[in-house]
């Protein structure tokens, strides 16, 4: 189609408020040569922003402009101002966390989400909406193995889906919290609830936003393999029964945030079902390696759960944010979040769902473009292969890290994220260790070259290296390995970062 040619720096139609098509499809041209551009070359950028703080509200006005500006010349200040004081997420080097890679088809999807710019939150203010987002999820059950008639929708986060999955196990007590709240009666117990002392902090947070309390969260004791013990998450419920507390939720986990170790689900389950508790799983970062054949044991146990998180954001190539939250009881979440206004009621009856009614969230985004795109782009075997290059990686990894002398690994590798820390021969003391792992880290991420995260395991200062954007190959990882046992000689050697 032949496109005609206009000033891109002309600015939004007067008394329209927006731009012509022709004027929106020539800056579109130069945004998308922008990402093009930036996307081919994050790699040469710091991955962790150098600037320092008020640095970017120091080359922004203090206020806004009362005349129209071009927005082609906002693509200079992207380049000026905004990609130096972004840690990029993108980047190759960026292994401090578990990877959102915004790979193309996803942008593409976010892309034309914004042009569409609904609120599915009636099934009739967007059909697509609606059932594309349950298409996909059914693929996504198919993807991983999961009970294909489990209820699906998309949160944005894995806090807010098990934010909502906790009001679900309380709303199953039938205890009229919805209806009368939880303060002030005396006739309502304390509820616990039971999760790993390596579980994300979300699932806490969770805890005291619904009332239920941090004192009433159990932390329960991990192995040896930082797996939650299946034999004291039940001696804590025992306590709690025979103080007159109400047990009500375990959240186990597959792949925890600090060593993606994988709770024993199906002796959880066993428990949770011995005790009538709900059994709530997080997966939000390992559920992703279920679809590799060699990796469907990871979710043994999790088809009995109650409800079931997985985020395609963190490890199959979707842009932020897209949370997948399953539930065999949708009746229950229904009953924990459904309020209807008049201006809201449809006739539809029992043939649709509105999916506003079972979550925190009355708007809600087209979030399942984004994962529709990158499917259908890559096709399962092409996110197999990724997930098994980024897995072998890992694997290279934790064997350098064995054989070395000067370094030891800290926890398993099951999937893509290894830990170890510096630990050369002689240097036993606890506190020597964590102040030279401290300046080791310090010293990589200085470099610009890559972007390492820290936590502690047993109380000992941890490196963590998290294997999983889309851009990362085996140079990279190899340059990295290099950079931190070069880094480690120049501490010995006292030579200043």
């Amino acid at each position: 189609m032949a496109i005609k040619k206009i000033d891109p720096m002309a600015q939004l139609m007067p008394g329209t408020g927006d731009m012509s098509a022709e004027q929106f499809r020539a800056l579109g041209y130069q945004y998308v040569d922008w990402v093009s551009h930036y996307l081919e070359t994050v790699g040469e950028k710091p991955v962790l922003s150098q600037v320092k703080p008020g640095w970017v509200k120091s080359q922004l006005p203090s206020s806004p402009p009362q005349d129209p500006e071009s927005l082609s010349q906002a693509i200079d200040d992207l380049d000026r101002i905004i990609t130096p004081a972004n840690t990029h997420w993108n980047h190759p080097g960026f292994f401090a966390y578990f990877s959102i890679t915004g790979s193309t088809p996803g942008i593409l999807g976010e892309l034309v989400s914004a042009a569409y710019n609904v609120n599915g939150m009636l099934w009739k203010t967007s059909p697509a909406c609606t059932e594309l987002e349950e298409v996909v999820l059914d693929w996504l059950k198919q993807m991983l193995g999961l009970p294909r008639d489990w209820f699906g929708l998309v949160n944005d986060t894995a806090s807010v889906a098990s934010l909502c999955a906790i009001a679900a196990a309380r709303e199953s007590l039938d205890l009229k919290i919805r209806e009368e709240g939880m303060a002030g009666r005396t006739d309502l117990p304390a509820l616990c609830l039971y999760t790993s002392e390596h579980s994300h902090s979300s699932i806490e947070k969770g805890a005291i936003v619904l009332g239920i309390g941090q004192k009433n969260v159990r932390k329960i004791a991990v192995d040896a393999e930082f797996k939650m013990r299946a034999d004291a998450l039940e001696s804590a419920i025992l306590e709690d029964l025979a103080a007159g507390r109400r047990p009500f939720c375990v959240c186990a986990t597959v792949g925890t945030t600090s060593t993606t170790s994988v709770d024993p689900v199906p002796a959880i389950a066993d428990i949770c079902e011995r005790y009538h508790l709900w059994l709530h799983v997080d997966a939000a970062y390992a559920g992703s390696a279920a679809v590799l054949p060699e990796f469907r044991y990871i979710l043994d146990g999790c088809d009995r759960a109650d409800s079931f998180i997985t985020n395609p954001h963190k490890w199959m190539f979707t842009p932020v944010d897209f949370s997948a939250f399953y539930t065999r009881h949708p009746e229950i979440l229904r009953r924990a979040f459904t309020l209807v206004p008049e201006y809201l009621r449809t006739d539809q009856g029992e043939e649709v769902r509105d999916l506003m009614n079972y979550g925190v969230s009355m708007g809600r985004r087209f979030r399942a473009l984004k994962f529709w795109f990158v499917v259908r782009a890559f096709g399962v075997a092409g996110i197999q292969a990724r997930l098994r290059e980024h897995i072998r990686l890992a694997k290279r990894l934790a064997g350098w890290i064995d054989a070395h002398p000067d370094f030891e690994r800290l926890a398993p590798t099951p999937f893509s994220t290894v830990c170890f820390r510096a630990h050369p021969k002689g240097v036993d003391d606890e506190s020597k260790l964590e102040a030279l792992n401290e300046q080791l880290l310090e010293r990589v991420n200085a470099t610009g070259r890559a972007f390492l995260s820290h936590t502690k395991l047993g109380g000992r200062f941890t490196i963590r290296w998290a294997i999983g954007n889309l851009r990362t190959d085996e140079a990279r990882v190899e340059e990295t390995w290099k950079i931190l046992e070069d880094s480690l000689q120049e501490i010995h050697q006292g030579r200043k970062v």
